[in-house]
């Protein structure tokens, strides 16, 4: 968590793959305790303008939230909150987090909708928004090299290719 521009605009970090394991026989209770501690956290930080950095990388399936906890934690937010948020930016974003998100598309506002931002990369963050403040967890920072090394490696063999060069080319 940490602060951007001159108010007490606040950038809240939401780190996926600390979330509880799916397969805890406790996991509603969790996942509904954990909702109410966020949503009071967030009234409390939140006085101006604030955005929300989803960081979905090193997350495995089972881990991610289930539509219905969206759905409900979505309905659960105040107007204050949901007219207060300027961005949701989600950080490495899977195809069942797009898919979702599409599928969810026409039950949201599309004010809330526009807000959505996806980010495929760590350095694509740090030029959208102030990074001094925010916290990475090292399992982020890890896969975000991991996968920028595969890309690097997919685009050098790609260049290196000449049948592919001359695909990129047309």
């Amino acid at each position: 968590t940490g602060y951007y521009g001159d108010g007490l605009n606040a950038i809240i970090v939401f780190a996926a793959c600390f979330l509880p394991d799916s397969s805890r026989t406790d996991y509603n209770y969790v996942m509904e305790n954990l909702f109410l501690y966020v949503i009071s956290t967030l009234e409390l930080m939140v006085a101006e303008d604030y955005m929300i950095v989803y960081l979905n990388g090193a997350t495995p399936r089972r881990r991610m939230p289930g539509l219905g906890w969206m759905k409900k934690c979505y309905q659960m937010i105040d107007r204050r909150l949901r007219k207060n948020l300027k961005s949701f930016i989600i950080v490495h974003p899977s195809w069942f987090i797009r898919t979702i998100l599409a599928v969810t598309r026409p039950f949201i506002s599309s004010k809330f909708s526009s807000k959505i931002q996806y980010v495929n990369t760590l350095a694509e963050l740090r030029e959208m928004i102030p990074m001094e403040y925010v916290n990475i967890p090292d399992s982020i920072i890890k896969y975000d090299e991991e996968k920028c090394i595969k890309r690097r490696m997919r685009t050098s063999c790609l260049s290196n290719d000449p049948e592919m060069a001359s695909v990129e080319q047309e």
